[in-house]
């Protein structure tokens, strides 16, 4: 799609983890070419400040529109508004029963509802834990409609020393995702060869 930027839907709800939408914003603000378009529910403003000591405007500093989850006639609730991939980070086990079941009750749900039926990108980083049956049924419900589950599970192969360390490892695996360039993020190269094994 020429013409425009690469539009990024970035919705970030109440579950623990506000870190990696805040994260995501920074990364894709940085991004050539890339427009992003954020929605930040009721529960994740308490969740900004509980966690990172933010207020909701400093999430809406780093993105290019900012839609109010209240708002469903916002641009992005129409699947005629060219949109090229939407990340909830992190997702709900709320947000996620909506999106399993059609529940489009705010900009949240429906920008991610229409993501679905005009089937374009679509990542869940549903953040629970353990899950119970209902949340796993929930999320085959997703996948089964082309979503993508994303739990943001810190991977340790890389041999991460900080929390942002893992924090940039999940976000750069969103981006991958979301098919954007990303030559920020580091590439397995393959098993190194064990010495004295």
């Amino acid at each position: 799609m020429t013409g425009r930027p690469r539009r990024i839907i970035v919705a970030i709800t109440g579950a623990t983890g506000a870190v990696y939408g805040v994260q995501l914003l920074r990364r894709l603000h940085a991004t050539p070419g890339v427009e992003t378009h954020l929605v930040v529910s009721e529960a994740a403003s308490l969740t900004l400040h509980q966690e990172l000591g933010l207020q909701r405007r400093d999430a809406e500093a780093l993105a290019h529109v900012v839609h109010r989850n209240r708002d469903i006639g916002a641009s992005i609730a129409s699947g005629s508004y060219q949109v090229d991939g939407m990340v909830i980070a992190p997702c709900s086990m709320k947000t996620l029963a909506a999106v399993a079941h059609g529940l489009s009750d705010n900009l949240v749900t429906r920008a991610a509802d229409v993501m679905l039926k005009e089937r374009r990108r679509l990542v869940l980083m549903v953040r629970e834990t353990p899950f119970n049956l209902a949340h796993l049924r929930n999320m085959t419900a997703v996948t089964e409609m082309g979503g993508i589950v994303f739990p943001p599970l810190p991977s340790f192969y890389h041999r991460p020393a900080t929390i942002e360390e893992m924090v940039e490892h999940t976000v750069d695996r969103a981006v991958d995702l979301l098919g954007l360039d990303n030559a920020h993020a580091p590439r397995w190269g393959g098993m190194k060869d064990a010495q004295d094994a």
